[in-house]
């Protein structure tokens, strides 16, 4: 299967090619500048210099101009008979990776990560009391292609605990929650299957199924939340897998009622997909009771298909990279053998943390969420004293609001944002397709209070700044 861009999806991105004198370079610097953020993904094949001109309603003249400037520049190739590709020039990284190697220098006030930081002491403290334990594994070659033993034991207890019976050889420990999702991915589907997600959705999810290339069926998740039918009408397209997360949904924070998870589980069983659940969330439950696992709604025998991915990033600390998948057992054998082809298994030392922190794990999670609480109210109300117009439904638990702009000025706000200090991305990248979500705006609260006010206001002074009309090359892609 080949990624190609349409051209109205395309124009769709691009700004007003009146707009701006000569329009060719204008068009090339934009286009450049959204295969550098990531929103164009490398190896693409643009658009037929026809369709482009019709769909931009310019010159075919114009758009040829614009593909020999790209070229010119590094950022496309040619080849006859094949088309014009996205490319790099030789040397340059794209935007998110040049941010992860300059991080260290970097102060603006991140809001394109949410993700929440330790208590200071808290990893110093675990790495003493597992400092013994360390030393039991120095004898050992240290692969453990499937996860510690004692660790995949502790996460099978706490599935049982919170009401879904499951032992360790259910469990797969990863790298990450996107660790999992990628190697089941790649064991479960092949290139043009078919794949259910939700509209808008975790952007490093959606890249993964992109460059799996997989076709997406997507289902909207609006300020009501999911529509059931929709859902159940989506799995009647016999999609090979699903992705969804149910439990306060990444970006949305909406929570899918429990009376509805068993018809979700139904038509994905009815249709023969497997269905992919996010839960990296599920646990960071602020106003209601943390809700049980996805799959314990289904009926006996009814949750053959069910892949449930989790990880310490959320709940606990990103830097540990931890994560971990439940699923049949002997699904979990096929992944262990895959994952031996990547990275033989995780550190020792990581998981030993992760375990020492999961038995502690009443304790940091009630201090979390007490914090969160008081960060979720920090940042509502600096929002409504700074920016009254824009709107927002109070989330019930996880990280983030979702925030409605009132109008499409999301990437310019975003890229006027990290002039006045603040990284934040716009709507459109936790969408399924370009040109969608342009009025909305991710905002987490994993910052403190007075950190989050700050950032509010410098919201508040770029929105009153002016915002620019055509994007530059200089803007962050990494979302967490």
């Amino acid at each position: 299967m080949v990624d190609a861009l349409g051209s109205r999806q395309l124009a769709a991105l691009l700004p007003d090619p009146a707009g701006a004198r000569p329009a060719y370079r204008h068009l090339a610097q934009a286009i450049s500048a959204l295969i550098l953020d990531g929103r164009i993904s490398l190896h693409t094949r643009l658009p037929a210099e026809r369709d482009l001109a019709a769909a931009l309603r310019t010159s075919r003249t114009t758009v040829t101009a614009v593909y020999d400037l790209l070229r010119e520049g590094g950022y496309a190739r040619s080849r006859q008979g094949a088309g014009t590709w996205t490319a790099l020039p030789e040397g340059r990284a794209p935007n998110g990776v040049r941010r992860l190697l300059t991080a260290a220098e970097d102060t603006a006030i991140d809001l394109a990560r949410a993700a929440p930081t330790l208590p200071p002491g808290t990893l110093a403290d675990a790495l003493v009391r597992v400092t013994p334990r360390l030393a039991d594994h120095e004898g050992t070659p240290g692969y453990h292609p499937y996860g510690l033993p004692d660790l995949r034991a502790a996460i099978a207890e706490r599935f049982t605990r919170r009401g879904l019976p499951t032992v360790p050889e259910q469990i797969l420990v990863t790298s990450g929650a996107q660790h999992a999702l990628t190697l089941v991915l790649a064991l479960l589907c092949r290139p043009g299957d078919r794949v259910l997600t939700e509209n808008p959705s975790y952007p490093n999810a959606l890249e993964a199924l992109r460059r799996a290339r997989l076709r997406t069926t997507a289902v909207p998740v609006s300020d009501d939340g999911w529509d059931v039918e929709v859902v159940e009408s989506a799995f009647r397209q016999l999609p090979q897998l699903a992705y969804l997360v149910p439990d306060f949904h990444n970006p949305t924070g909406h929570l899918l009622p429990e009376g509805e998870r068993g018809r979700v589980l139904r038509a994905a069983r009815r249709s023969g997909a497997w269905l992919v659940v996010d839960e990296t969330l599920a646990e960071l439950a602020l106003d209601v009771p943390a809700p049980a696992p996805f799959a314990s709604h289904s009926a006996p025998g009814e949750a053959g298909q069910v892949v449930t991915v989790g990880s310490m990033s959320k709940t606990h600390w990103a830097g540990l990279r931890v994560g971990w998948l439940r699923a049949p057992a002997r699904l979990v054998t096929e992944l262990a053998g895959q994952r031996v082809a990547t990275d033989m298994g995780g550190s020792v030392l990581d998981q030993l943390l992760a375990l020492d922190l999961l038995d502690r794990a009443d304790e940091l999670t009630a201090d979390r969420l007490e914090r969160l609480r008081g960060q979720r109210d920090a940042l509502a109300a600096a929002l409504a004293a700074k920016l009254p117009r824009w709107t927002w439904q109070l989330p019930p638990g996880g990280l983030s609001f979702w925030v409605d702009l009132g109008e499409p000025v999301a990437a310019a706000l975003a890229e006027r944002a990290l002039d006045h200090g603040v990284r934040i991305e716009g709507g459109g990248h936790f969408a399924t397709e370009p040109g969608l979500f342009e009025q909305r705006l991710r905002i987490p609260y994993t910052l403190p209070g007075d950190t989050l006010r700050e950032a509010v206001s410098r919201l508040a002074a770029a929105l009153a700044a002016g915002l620019p009309t055509v994007p530059t090359a200089r803007r962050p892609h990494w979302v967490a």
